[in-house]
């Protein structure tokens, strides 16, 4: 049995997990329980692989280009006759093998971007989202809001959660203008609303730190999506 689990690449992933909730200056404040089957009761290996490496596609910028025949100027006179010279038969000074010459198969610019089923890539984000919880990657912090961007002050909650140096992703409930701000000149630290999340941004980063209502808010979506029964991707 466990040589076809690991043929297949799905995990199974524990029910439950109580993590601490912390406060902006790094004391523990409470905890907060969370049923990992109501987001993904398996992992799929395979499904976030494929799901990843679509988002890096849709990355390239596909703009490369190489100059082909026609792009290639000069003569198309035969450099010497065919026979006699003692060198090897050569045609065009054009020709691929010779320096200046065209590409055989030329680049062009091209669109490399393609998207899966919709509810395979909200599956991944889902199961993204388990494997850091699973693997306790996620920091909790109860609130997080400021008044006026302060980039201080974000910096020095990062370090308070011992986050400082270590690239993290910011989840919050919904778009906050200041806490974008706050941390976007923050190295190796970026901010997204829940809405706005996908596999590749969650298993980029090493750390995810979120807010209590962003928890809530992903629950809340993971039941809509899935109608309460949990995610049955496999």
């Amino acid at each position: 049995m466990e040589s076809k689990i690991e043929k297949s690449k799905i995990e199974n992933v524990s029910n439950m997990v109580k993590l601490p909730v912390f406060n902006k200056s790094g004391a523990e404040v409470g905890k907060y329980e969370i049923d990992l089957d109501a987001l993904a009761p398996k992992i799929s290996q395979q499904l976030l692989h494929d799901v990843v490496v679509m988002y890096q596609a849709s990355a390239r910028q596909g703009t490369h280009r190489t100059k082909d025949r026609s792009d290639v100027a000069g003569t198309t006179k035969k450099m010497y006759r065919q026979k006699g010279t003692g060198n090897a038969r050569a045609g065009s000074r054009r020709a691929p093998q010779r320096r200046g010459g065209y590409h055989v198969f030329a680049l062009r610019p091209r669109d490399y971007s393609y998207r899966l089923p919709k509810k395979a890539v909200q599956a991944a984000t889902r199961m993204a989202i388990a494997r850091k919880l699973q693997s306790e990657d996620v920091i909790i912090i109860d609130e997080l809001a400021f008044k006026a961007p302060k980039t201080k002050e974000m910096a020095g909650i990062l370090k308070a959660l011992k986050l400082n140096g270590v690239s993290t992703l910011v989840a919050t409930a919904a778009l906050d203008p200041n806490v974008y701000r706050s941390a976007r000149n923050i190295d190796r630290v970026t901010v997204s609303p829940v809405g706005e999340l996908n596999a590749l941004a969650v298993l980029q980063p090493r750390k995810m730190l979120v807010t209590k209502a962003a928890l809530d808010a992903i629950k809340q979506r993971a039941e809509a999506a899935t109608g309460g029964r949990g995610d049955t991707t496999k």
